[in-house]
């Protein structure tokens, strides 16, 4: 049974910081591609970074600069380092796991970027 469980999200001023961890289990991690997507209220879902097998990423557009995607092979977890947020950034994010056809995502964590 494939988990993904999220970690390290909250609530914080515009310009802060917070990193985001999803460690997996019951899945070949390290040659699985390993998401995050988020979704705002009333917005669709949308991609916001990802990362390959051999450690190479794609980020949205809206992210490219703040955020960074990261990979622990032997811990078995994904990170998302997002800097600079902004109150445009508020979301569930949520981890995604993709091998062999296979899609699975975890349960989300909320962001939230307020004064």
């Amino acid at each position: 049974q494939v988990q993904l469980v999220e970690s390290g999200g909250g609530l914080v001023q515009p310009g802060g910081s917070l990193r985001l961890s999803c460690a997996a289990s019951g899945i070949t991690f390290s040659i699985s591609t390993m998401g995050w997507y988020r979704q705002a209220p009333g917005k669709r879902r949308e991609l916001v970074a990802h990362i390959v097998r051999d450690g190479s990423s794609n980020y949205a557009d809206s992210v490219k600069g703040r955020f960074t995607i990261s990979r622990d092979n032997a811990k078995r977890t994904v990170y998302l380092q997002m800097n600079s947020l902004k109150p445009e950034d508020t979301a569930v994010y949520n981890c995604n796991a993709r091998l062999m056809g296979a899609e699975y995502w975890g349960q989300g964590t909320q962001v939230t970027v307020s004064s």
